[in-house]
């Protein structure tokens, strides 16, 4: 069985990169095809992969700024042959998923999410990417034709994994089609609970403006509690001029240095919606308890009142009310971190092999 792998973008390592990782073992001889490839900011990983990429590649200014361009998207995304493969295993976010295949191809696609840039606020989006006015502008007129390509280019995939049932009720809505859920691959052992905490809460992640860090930062700079921040983005300056003096910026730490920043925290912050939260999933898996949102896939996997508090607004003033909560109750680390282990990367994998070979017994059924 000839299989090849389709990713969206390899400019960063975050959760689909993680997805991305977790095909790469499973079929470790299959080639990746991607829009762009930027090895510096992948900092080497999937540097023994065959890796195709697109015309885009060329264009050092369209690398480095690939946001800004989605209406050579589909075009590029297009180019690819996938003649001489059985299977093509794509994980999508935005364009992976509108390769095209032969009518006899198996293509699969893992959904982290619907395009939400076509399908939600396209001005949020916007901002929160901290475009240029002129580009704020023009987003507008060329978000439908990228609407229209993104629904017509879901019609091409034969069968939908969706990230969470979150994101599966999203594809109902924007593609009215069915997908099945397989929750994304969480490093579990890398985890583990302390046997002291302090005092200091947590937040890690992007500085992106939907990741709400500003409404974190004015309710810790009212209750004057310690709040850490793990993390680099385009909000940072600005992040900075909001902070008081309990909160503190950490910047990137190192993978190793990660888990203790975790296990020793008194409770992770979450005020943002997320399709699946991996690192709401990482404390849990350290056996901390949340302070989330109730918004996105999270209030799937958390227990109030065992696992965490949530807030239901997106204001300072509402997880604020939280903390004041969440400061007089008591939770059982052994309890919280049992209960997301079914997220284990081993699980991941074995879910999707099985399940892929099941599409594709059917597929080969089909044609016989």
């Amino acid at each position: 069985m000839k299989i090849a792998l389709v990713h969206d973008y390899l400019v960063q390592y975050g959760g689909a990169e993680r997805v991305l990782e977790a095909f790469t073992e499973l079929y470790p001889y299959a080639p990746i095809y991607t829009l762009i490839h930027d090895p510096e900011a992948m900092h080497g990983v999937f540097a023994d992969k065959r890796i195709y990429t697109s015309f885009l590649q060329r264009y050092r200014f369209v690398r480095k700024h690939h946001r800004l361009f989605p209406p050579l998207m589909p075009p590029a995304i297009e180019q690819f042959d996938f003649s001489k493969y059985d299977v093509v295993l794509s994980d999508s976010s935005s364009y992976a998923k509108g390769v095209i295949t032969r009518p006899e191809t198996l293509h699969i696609s893992y959904m982290h999410t619907p395009m939400r840039y076509a399908w939600d606020d396209c001005q949020k989006y916007t901002e929160d990417f901290g475009f240029p006015r002129f580009v704020k502008k023009l987003v507008p007129f060329f978000m439908n034709p990228i609407r229209l390509w993104d629904r017509v280019s879901a019609d091409r995939v034969d069968r939908i994994v969706a990230n969470s049932h979150f994101v599966a009720e999203r594809i109902r809505k924007y593609y009215r089609k069915e997908a099945t859920v397989i929750h994304p691959p969480v490093e579990i052992h890398r985890f583990g609970i302390a046997p002291v905490q302090q005092e200091y809460y947590l937040m890690v992640g992007r500085l992106i403006a939907y990741k709400r860090h500003d409404i974190a930062i004015e309710a810790f700079n009212r209750l004057r509690l310690p709040l850490k921040i793990i993390g680099r983005g385009p909000e940072l300056e600005r992040l900075k001029k909001l902070a008081g003096p309990t909160i503190q910026f950490l910047g990137r730490v190192d993978e190793a240095e990660l888990p203790k920043y975790y296990a020793e925290c008194r409770g992770f912050v979450f005020p943002q919606e997320e399709d699946f939260g991996i690192v709401a999933i990482e404390a849990l898996a350290s056996g901390r308890p949340l302070i989330a949102y109730r918004g996105g896939d999270i209030p799937e996997h958390m227990e109030e009142g065992k696992m965490g508090v949530f807030f239901e607004e997106q204001t300072s003033e509402a997880l604020a009310e939280a903390l004041g909560r969440f400061q007089n109750m008591a939770f059982d680390p052994e309890y919280i971190r049992s209960q997301v282990l079914r997220f284990d990367k081993e699980i991941f994998k074995a879910k999707i092999r099985n399940y892929v070979e099941g599409e594709v017994a059917k597929h080969l059924a089909k044609r016989s």
